[in-house]
């Protein structure tokens, strides 16, 4: 349905208009009014039939809050509605039924927002205050399409990389410093440290969505998610041990396509075994960012999942970075890790413990803990790396001749031979 709410301007018609059918909404209703800087009077007594009734004859607002209460028919009178408001008009709907399938339909003929009874006083304020916000901030034809959405996979190619420091810091980052509002998704549903990267109970939000998919929608995940700031939101989870997780997908793709339309940034802490057994989580991510370190395990592991990538996320463009660098420590050098998996490593993160530990005792990101350390500059710069990743633009993430490599075209036994040689005698263990 082409719908005449939310496309027009301010112009010169009044700013607000509300028909609310009881005594006690319009008590609470009226002082927000005043407070807004409109008039009172425009709080009429009655429901979306009054309204209908009213606005055949005249201008409509720019504003417009009807209560369905007494709507036995509440999309038929919506649709009602939309033939006697002039193009442009933001219409809040009241009412006093608590089903999500309502809101739904409710937002997909048009409707701004949808508050329950009874109605509180900060409910309203921020309702009309977003309602407002549409004329305040001026938006071309097809603004919507013009929303960008970026997402990036941060996958970690051994446990213990340091791939969920780097995500909840990426997440940051875009929220603070890139001021993109932005969902941090943390699959690992059993053992997750998202939340506690941010010092925040992590809520029931990623629980439920598991459970009862069909759940899933803009009004699901404005309650589910916990915000950490006003640009960043976290779902998360610390499921039981004994309860195994138990769906099809299903509710992860349809929270990221949900973060697709409320964020501009999705970032996803990806767990390995949740990439093997839900591939189809890849299906809309930009940039998938493996975490790895200079060890043979890894090394082997970048290589399968450089090739699993290939395979079965072609679209996604993959992003090595090399954490926890330490001069003279590594299992392998760089030159050989990198003539392993046949291509160059993007990004190098310096080994910084006492770092590390600042961030756990401050119950901060580890870039937030840190933000004048050195150790965190090529965390800043994979940020605005991602954040400048247009939907079709991957080729500055390709490197010439980086190309994921089969497990079998390499020998990793001379890989290990050449990886001692390179060590000092002293490395060796003592007898």
């Amino acid at each position: 349905m082409n719908s005449p709410f939310k496309s027009g301007s301010l112009g010169s018609r009044e700013p607000f208009s509300a028909f609310i059918c009881d005594e006690a909404a319009l008590d609470v209703l009226r002082p927000v009014v005043i407070e807004m800087g409109w008039q009172p009077e425009k709080c009429n007594k009655g429901g979306l039939r009054n309204a209908i009734q009213s606005l055949s004859i005249s201008a409509s607002p720019a504003i417009l809050m009807v209560d369905l209460s007494e709507s036995g028919d509440p999309l038929n009178d919506i649709n009602a509605l939309a033939e006697v408001c002039e193009p442009g008009t933001v219409v809040i709907a009241v009412g006093q039924v608590n089903d999500v399938r309502l809101y739904r339909d409710l937002l997909a003929s048009g409707i701004h927002d949808y508050l329950l009874k009874p109605l509180s006083a900060s409910q309203l304020r921020d309702s009309l205050t977003q309602a407002q916000s549409v004329f305040a901030a001026p938006r071309g034809d097809g603004a919507e399409g013009e929303h960008e959405h970026v997402s990036t996979a941060v996958v970690g190619t051994r446990g213990g990389v340091g791939a969920s420091t780097l995500a909840t810091s990426l997440a940051w980052l875009f929220a603070a410093e890139h001021n993109r509002s932005t969902a941090l998704l943390d699959l690992d549903v059993h053992f997750g440290t998202g939340a506690l990267s941010l010092d925040l109970e992590p809520g029931r939000g990623l629980t439920d969505a598991i459970e009862n998919p069909s759940r899933i929608d803009g009004l699901f995940i404005e309650r589910a998610m916990i915000r950490a700031n006003d640009n960043l939101a976290i779902m998360s989870a610390e499921a039981p041990i004994n309860s195994p997780l138990m769906t099809d997908g299903t509710a992860f793709l349809q929270l990221q396509e949900e973060f697709a339309q409320a964020f501009d940034t999705t970032v996803v802490d990806l767990p390995r075994n949740m990439l093997i057994n839900f591939p189809h989580l890849l299906t809309d991510v930009n940039v998938v960012t493996l975490v790895t370190e200079l060890t043979l395990a890894s090394a082997r592991d970048t290589i399968r999942l450089l090739s699993w990538l290939k395979q079965n996320a072609p679209a996604a463009h993959p992003l090595i970075v090399c954490n926890k660098m330490q001069s003279g420590a590594a299992e392998i050098s760089k030159a050989d890790f990198e003539a392993s998996i046949e291509r160059k490593i993007n990004y190098q993160i310096t080994f910084d413990q006492k770092a590390a530990a600042n961030a756990a005792k401050l119950g901060q990101t580890f870039i937030e803990a840190n933000k004048s350390s050195k150790t965190v500059n090529p965390i800043r710069e994979i940020a605005s790396m991602i954040a400048g990743v247009a939907e079709d633009d991957g080729a500055s993430l390709e490197e010439a001749g980086q190309k994921g490599s089969m497990l079998g075209n390499f020998d990793f036994k001379s890989l290990l031979g050449g990886a001692k040689k390179s060590k000092p005698a002293e490395a060796e263990p003592a007898e």
